[in-house]
């Protein structure tokens, strides 16, 4: 129960961040992307401010013996860049420069009722739950071909 209660809080920490710095706002995060037109800095802001804390923030939890709400830190172990890695950075990027949304800002902006943000979310549940078959199949078929 603590687990969930502090996921909660720690996302709703994180929602209010990314509502107060506007990246709710479809219109904000294009206008980033549209450095010929009406280019719109403040996103590098943002970003540039969340690397900065992540980075601080690391540094001393990893410090520790083991995360406050676990028995051992999950971190990445695999090291190289593959076709799946950088296929999905790709999507990730094109996805938010055409739809103005990541996650990050499409879930907070639910709460705004904004019929765009529930199908970007819609969409991208429906992108998650069909990579996650078209990986079970291809896994299937390795495992009949070998």
């Amino acid at each position: 129960m603590q687990r969930i209660v502090l996921a909660g809080l720690f996302g709703l920490i994180f929602g209010t961040g990314i509502a107060i710095s506007g990246m709710i706002n479809p219109a904000k995060v294009l206008n980033f992307f549209d450095i010929a037109g009406n280019w719109d800095p403040s996103l590098l802001l943002v970003m540039g401010s969340a690397l900065t804390v992540a980075a601080i923030g690391f540094r001393f939890v990893l410090r520790r013996e083991q995360p406050l709400l676990d028995q051992q830190f999950h971190l990445p172990t695999k090291r190289k860049l593959d076709v799946p890695l950088i296929g999905g950075s790709a999507v990730f990027g094109i996805g938010w420069g055409i739809a103005g949304f990541c996650p990050g800002g499409a879930i907070p902006a639910l709460g705004l009722g904004d019929v765009s943000a529930w199908a970007f979310v819609a969409a991208m549940i429906a992108g998650i739950l069909t990579a996650r078959t078209l990986r079970r199949f291809a896994q299937q078929r390795v495992t009949q071909t070998a």
